[in-house]
């Protein structure tokens, strides 16, 4: 469902518009990206010891790639597991976005008043990526409707068609196992060769730069995507459990976050690959390239009738809360994922309202 065009006016009346470049009428309090940037300088000066905005590159159209520094010294490269949360891939899942935004806000806010947050801030440093897409989710409303776009908008060599799915364009297994397209018209196009995107590219590198002393400093990471309601992990090019450098214990550790996760805010769990078969994914390469624990969340709704990839701006704070806990379970466990498996997890199972 991730990836399928369908109809959206033969479910819903069509969105009011608002003008070029803006959410329609019901969806306007998700972010644009000038919007999304104003609010991160905002958290930025209001707690200036907790929270850091800069870059990591410029997407193929120019725009800065933002990353968003959250820890107790934010000018202090401290000796602590690093956790990387990354939204809107995708340039349609615009809810990604929120969700990225709510970890920071949440953070920056809760640090020095709730003692959960004030604990997982002092021992971890959190990097947010909160919009890894900015030229598609830009495209995606430029008109002032929904253009059901997914990709980035690099030109294509040779082709008339724009843009790379950028999901399928990082390195590890990529193009190998039908995951994935070479027809650059496809959603799901990976692109003329591995990091051929400018925005996949940079992230890259940013996560190589990590490496200090030898040691990746990044222990764990989410990429968030909509929509379906799932917790997933790698690999994404193999429907085996195990495969390079992911043994039987590394895929048992996988799971049993994974489940834990899922069980705190009603998700289903399961490996990448069960969903279907995907190469180039983030998840895949974070893994071989790094050993990050990577998962890939997929965000309300389950279905298009509850609003597809364009659920209503009313369900923002719901279903970015929904997942308070699943991240303060990564941040937990992000200094030894393994440790998860002699862990007794008791976390309460949240189901979706069935009058949704």
């Amino acid at each position: 469902p991730r990836s399928t065009l369908f109809p959206y006016t033969t479910l819903f009346r069509s969105p009011v518009p608002v003008g070029p470049g803006k959410f329609p009428i019901g969806y306007q309090g998700y972010h644009t990206y000038a919007e999304l940037t104003s609010e991160l300088d905002a958290l930025a000066a209001a707690h200036p010891n907790q929270v850091a905005v800069s870059s990591y590159g410029k997407s193929a159209q120019g725009r800065p790639l933002l990353l968003v520094k959250i820890s107790d010294d934010v000018r202090t490269d401290k000796h602590e597991p690093e956790v990387l949360f990354s939204c809107a891939q995708h340039a349609r899942e615009h809810l990604t976005v929120e969700m990225c935004l709510h970890i920071v806000k949440r953070l920056a806010q809760g640090y020095g008043t709730d003692p959960t947050i004030t604990r997982l801030v002092r021992s971890r440093e959190v990097w947010v990526a909160p919009m890894l897409n900015p030229d598609g989710a830009e495209y995606d409303i430029s008109t002032g409707l929904f253009a059901l776009w997914r990709k980035n908008r690099q030109p294509t060599p040779g082709s008339t068609d724009v843009g790379t799915d950028t999901n399928r364009n990082w390195g590890d297994e990529w193009a190998c196992c039908g995951g994935s397209s070479a027809n650059p018209g496809s959603d799901s196009y990976h692109g003329n060769a591995p990091f051929s995107a400018p925005e996949t590219a940079q992230l890259r590198d940013w996560v190589n730069s990590r490496v200090i002393g030898g040691v990746e400093q990044i222990t764990a990471h989410i990429d968030f995507h909509t929509f379906s309601e799932l917790v997933l992990w790698p690999y994404g090019f193999t429907t085996d459990d195990t495969g390079p450098g992911l043994n039987a214990s590394d895929a048992g550790a996988f799971r049993k976050l994974g489940e834990a996760m899922a069980a705190s805010n009603g998700y289903t769990p399961e490996q990448s690959s069960h969903l279907y078969i995907t190469d180039g994914s983030i998840g895949d390469w974070m893994w071989a390239q790094h050993h990050i624990w990577s998962y890939t969340m997929e965000m309300y709704p389950t279905s298009l009738t509850q609003g597809g990839f364009y659920p209503p701006a009313n369900v923002i704070e719901r279903e970015t809360t929904r997942n308070d806990a699943a991240v303060d379970l990564l941040l937990n466990y992000a200094d030894c994922v393994p440790r998860v498996t002699a862990a007794q997890l008791a976390a309460p199972v949240v189901t979706s309202d069935p009058d949704e």
